[in-house]
């Protein structure tokens, strides 16, 4: 593990940037830190294609002291506006080189320590995909649950565009990650707490304000839902819900810091855009228990 220097720094930060659109590109082009020593957390859903995500975080890694990349399932898309064909494993092993040669933190990296305010905290990248346990009511099965989907017509792209090659199934893939991610988190120091970061909330709870309950389906695992107790969390980083805001869980912190669509960031009242603060940790904000 690895460590920064202790100052004004920030832990920082954002996740579904989404710069196949203009406007979120333009996004991107703005952001800086806020100090030197700033590091910037980045929780999946950068862009579809491999140039997009090499120039964003490209972008980023040349502003903070360091950038940390968790893959959304967008990343993960093998999308046909995308020349790179990879699908699956190979397509996120791909991923990890392109950060690799950018100086970017990834989830197959030793996990780096920030000492700054609010540390010493361990910050775990994490890519652990979903698999269907966060069922609609009602449902008792996977299958039972993508039929009531298919039924209401909420169906998450996933389905046609991220392939699990070569596991199986998507959740026979998220099995896999849950458990070799568990083995590297349980070896860390006993006393020593985490920041962990991932595209999807670790617990369901978030999932709880979806407007279409049934797309939480694709949206985490419940083999995480003890996590933030049984690693000493200080906070939980996550995206993909386009649902920015501050919830606790059990006492424990958990961070939605999507961008999202421009069609969804021009409906709220604060600038698009604006990179949260997870430590030190923001004073008065996270009201939802």
């Amino acid at each position: 593990m690895t460590s920064t220097a202790a100052g004004t720094s920030q832990l920082l930060a954002v996740s579904d940037l989404h710069i196949g659109y203009e406007e979120n590109r333009a996004l991107v082009e703005g952001m800086r830190p806020g100090t030197d020593d700033d590091w910037l957390l980045v929780a999946g859903d950068v862009a579809e294609t491999v140039d997009d995500v090499t120039w964003a975080l490209k972008t980023l890694a040349r502003r903070f002291r360091r950038v940390v990349w968790v893959p959304g399932n967008h990343e993960l898309w093998t999308h046909p506006k995308d020349s790179v064909t990879l699908r699956g494993t190979a397509r996120y092993e791909h991923l990890v080189e392109v950060c690799r040669d950018l100086g970017v933190t990834t989830p197959e990296d030793p996990y780096p320590v920030w000492d700054g305010p609010g540390g010493p905290v361990a910050v775990a990248p994490l890519f652990l995909l979903y698999d269907y346990s966060f069922l609609p009511a009602g449902c008792a099965t996977k299958e039972e649950g993508l039929e009531y989907a298919h039924g209401t017509g909420v169906v998450c792209n996933d389905e046609f565009l991220l392939h699990p090659d070569p596991y199986p199934t998507r959740d026979a893939w998220c099995a896999a990650r849950v458990a070799a991610t568990e083995r590297r988190l349980a070896a860390l120091p006993e006393d020593l707490p985490t920041v962990l970061v991932n595209h999807y909330p670790l617990h369901r709870h978030p999932t709880d304000v979806l407007r279409y309950p049934e797309f939480a389906m694709w949206c985490g695992t419940t083999l995480t839902a003890d996590w933030h107790r049984r690693f000493r969390v200080a906070a939980m980083v996550y995206g993909h819900l386009h649902i920015p805001r501050t919830t606790w869980h059990e006492g424990v912190r958990f961070e939605e810091v999507s961008v999202g669509y421009p069609r969804e960031w021009r409906r709220r009242p604060e600038p698009p855009g604006r990179l949260r603060r997870v430590l030190p940790a923001p004073d008065g904000e996270g009201t939802d228990r």
